[in-house]
């Protein structure tokens, strides 16, 4: 027994010791003293109480709102000013809402904001997850955290920011709105928190409910939908604004009887209805509102322990036989299958993939798609638009043609490999050119035909259809000439478009091709103003559609050919130039 003796003794670590405690290191010789201290050590850990983790997670969420300010001048900047603009149009709303106090209508307004704030909480968090690293919980799979304390936690972190604050405003706003009387007062105080913990817990437990989904690449194409979800928003709110100045608020009190029953608009229609006395109807709004709030919490509850217990399958690609398959059949599938074969059908098949696939070219022609439609057709809905803002989508989309090269990023050096000659290159820019034809023209007749159509103006539809395809045309000669003599990187990574140090050359060419482009178009505008000014629109006017298409495709067949040789004398410079990111 004397042998293990030594072995367990402290002297073959003596230099741990003296550099965590000198003084001990004699003491350590008796085992029974030594052998109680380190089970003593964890036990604080394991008896801290659950609801310690709310703390730490508010601490947390301060910690790392505090840490994203300090990366650079630029961000600190940007968020004090988007700080300041939300606070002061939180004080305009608010001082709204208070002016709306003894209105009668003051409840058919406020019902249906509260509705719409609990849909934004809903919905805007899906795309815009990345920006708060809270709204990920798998982040915290790997800590010792059950359930009930977590959401707690993250229910308590989620009300700091300037979104709650944004929102405090406005419901804190709408119950003094309506609230007439000590017991509306009393239930204002109630249903303003309910109304804000449901619309926290709702979000949250959407984001938990798709956090597989948005982690993954199909799920970051979301990001995508992001502008065109603000952009009808805005177009809504504005028509919907413009008809209630019109037509007064008493249009909103059908909408407001029906959300008054729906959480969390319900609370504050218990705040009316308290106020009118009816205090059994907003007991049951507010329990409504309760309900919905516990019934989103256990919805975020067993959503968080799927999501933590259940193993990662979202890189699992269940499609994947089929894709193969469809890989494997000699002409390809879908409409690969109708191009014949050639250098021209391939290319644009290939552009065509990378406007399906690659998620910022995607978001370029998702963007540009839904502001073409949205301008004119809204224009036209409010009574204020015209024909020839049709020509909006064929501009949105003629913008596609701008940098076609850099859309290939570095991988460009597999496309300059493959041409040697101005033929060459002629056949590649035929090819992304027909590409952007196969959607851009029947989307800008599409648009022409829905403007005229609301506008009921169906005698200028040639002349609207002959302006957008000239200056599609215009737009596609000038775009080529721009992708070759300014090409610019577009980084693949990241939120930006641009790489550093090019923005300025993107704005030269995105500026000049469009003057260019009008500059182009002026013989066709010219003749449609003649026809006017002369009397004669009503007989000749078909005439501009022949006309205004024939130019159009003069213009792109002079711009490419213009633009071919260029590109193959400049393979290495424009290669050097998407490059950089």
């Amino acid at each position: 027994m004397t042998p293990p003796e030594p072995a367990s003794s402290p002297e073959p670590t003596p230099s741990p010791e003296p550099l965590s405690s000198p003084a001990p290191a004699p003491a350590s010789a008796p085992a029974p003293a030594s052998a109680p201290a380190p089970a003593s050590a964890p036990a604080p850990v394991t008896t801290r109480r659950p609801g310690s983790v709310t703390g730490v997670m508010v601490r947390l969420k301060l910690a790392i709102m505090r840490n994203g300010l300090r990366r650079s001048g630029g961000r600190r900047a940007a968020y004090i000013a988007s700080a300041v603009m939300v606070l002061l149009l939180a004080a305009f709303l608010l001082l709204g809402l208070l002016l709306l106090r003894g209105n009668p209508h003051a409840a058919s307004v406020v019902v249906p904001l509260t509705a719409l704030l609990a849909l934004g909480w809903a919905v805007m968090p899906l795309f815009s997850s990345s920006g708060d690293e809270t709204l990920d919980a798998t982040r915290l799979v790997l800590l010792p955290l059950r359930p009930r304390p977590l959401v707690r936690a993250l229910l308590a972190a989620s009300l700091v920011g300037i979104g709650p604050l944004f929102t405090l405003c406005l419901l804190a706003g709408s119950a003094i709105a309506v609230a007439r009387g000590p017991a509306a007062a009393v239930t204002g105080v109630v249903a303003v928190a309910l109304a804000l913990l449901t619309c926290v817990a709702l979000a949250r437990a959407v984001v938990t409910a798709n956090t597989r989904l948005l982690s993954s690449r199909r799920g970051r194409d979301l990001a995508v939908v992001s502008g065109l979800v603000v952009a009808i928003g805005a177009q809504a709110v504005n028509f919907g604004v413009q008809r209630l100045g019109s037509s007064g608020l008493a249009q909103l009190d059908p909408f407001a009887e029906v959300l008054r029953w729906v959480p969390p608009a319900s609370a504050i229609g218990a705040v009316a209805s308290a106020g009118d006395g009816a205090y059994g109807t907003a007991l049951v709004q507010l329990a409504l509102t309760a309900l919905a709030l516990t019934l989103a919490l256990r919805w975020w509850s067993a959503t968080l322990t799927r999501l933590m217990t259940a193993p990662d399958a979202s890189t699992l690609q269940a499609a994947e036989p089929a894709a193969v398959r469809a890989a494997r059949r000699p002409g390809g599938s879908g409409f690969a299958r109708l191009l014949p074969p050639g250098r021209i059908p391939t290319v644009m098949e290939r552009s065509l993939r990378y406007a399906w696939r690659d998620p910022k070219t995607r978001a370029a022609l998702v963007v540009s798609l839904a502001v073409g439609l949205i301008v004119p057709l809204f224009n036209a809905l409010q009574g204020s638009g015209s024909v020839y803002f049709a020509c909006f989508a064929a501009g949105m989309l003629g913008s596609m043609m701008y940098n076609q090269f850099g859309q290939d990023y570095s991988g460009f050096w597999m496309v300059a490999m493959t041409i040697s000659t101005p033929r060459d290159a002629l056949r590649e820019l035929w090819g992304r050119a027909l590409a952007l034809m196969s959607y851009a023209v029947p989307y800008s007749v599409l648009v022409c035909v829905a403007t005229v159509a609301v506008l009921d103006d169906w005698e200028k539809l040639p002349e609207a259809l002959g302006l957008s395809l000239s200056l599609l045309g215009a737009m596609t000669a000038t775009g080529a000439w721009a992708s070759v003599r300014h090409p610019y990187s577009i980084p693949p990574e990241g939120n930006r478009n641009v790489a550093p140090g090019q923005v300025g050359l993107v704005w030269m060419a995105i500026a000049g091709g469009m003057a260019g482009a009008a500059l182009l178009s002026a013989p066709v505008i010219a003749l449609t103003v003649w026809l006017h000014v002369a009397g004669h629109a009503a007989a000749w006017s078909w005439v501009l559609l022949p006309v205004g298409a024939a130019y159009g495709a003069l213009l792109t067949v002079a711009g490419l050919r213009l633009a071919a040789p260029r590109a193959a004398a400049r393979l290495p410079e424009i290669l050097a130039a998407v490059s950089k990111g």
